[in-house]
């Protein structure tokens, strides 16, 4: 039986959420605040957490951050009122796996978090990998974060792990499911940009700063690969 995590200091959702996912034959528990979810995160492990992120205390952003910095891979399910488009891209940015906008079905609640738990649990920041350089670019996975002529990219955990992945295949193409695997533990679904969108911001924060090179090339069709060309 899955162990759900229930991040949530509305009562009433926290409990409709719970009781659904019992329902479902999961092992739903809930906490009202930020500190407390981010504690059972660390000694609990559970197998998904749904998370809110306008918390007391610690918000729901924080308990994001703070756990992929600390290496916890449980996926995390983020609902939420905020439903902008920047609010939903910067969750994913900085290690949410999914997101959805309140109000939503009880049935979709249930059906993603079944997703998450199937996908299991992401794979850890690569903080004791080797160390790589290719011309100016230099992947530090120990602060998991890239330079770029001495200065910091300013990466993301998840960035850096999507330009880590490339950079282990150095020059040769990875496809958008590879990547989606290997990043997100999950397979492509129609129409899924994930992997697009990052490789765009990859490319203002790398290639836009490098001196000599671009980094991040294109195999139309195919996917993308990590490999220096002259500017």
């Amino acid at each position: 039986m899955s162990k759900i995590l229930i991040i949530e200091d509305d009562d009433v959702i926290a409990q409709g959420m719970a009781r659904h996912l019992q329902a479902a034959g999961f092992d739903a528990v809930g906490v009202a605040n930020g500190e407390t979810g981010l504690a059972r995160l660390r000694y609990e492990r559970p197998d998904v957490c749904v998370l809110d992120l306008m918390l007391p205390g610690l918000d729901g952003w924080k308990v994001i951050e703070q756990a992929r910095g600390e290496g916890i891979g449980t996926p995390i399910v983020v609902v939420s009122a905020r439903g902008t488009e920047h609010d939903r891209v910067h969750a994913l940015e900085i290690g949410a796996d999914d997101y959805l906008v309140k109000p939503f079905s009880m049935k979709e609640l249930v059906a993603r978090v079944g997703a998450a738990a199937r996908r299991g649990t992401r794979a850890q920041d690569p903080r004791r990998g080797e160390e790589i350089v290719i011309e100016e670019l230099r992947l530090d996975p120990r602060n998991v974060q890239a330079y770029v002529d001495g200065e910091s990219a300013e990466l993301t955990p998840t960035e850096f792990r999507l330009i880590y992945t490339l950079a282990l295949d150095v020059g040769r193409v990875l496809t958008r499911d590879e990547l989606l695997q290997r990043v997100w533990g999950r397979r492509a679904s129609h129409r899924d940009r994930t992997v697009d969108v990052f490789v765009r911001k990859l490319r203002e924060k790398i290639d836009s700063r490098s001196s000599h090179h671009t980094f991040l090339q294109t195999r139309y069709g195919v996917g993308y690969k990590l490999e220096a060309e002259a500017k």
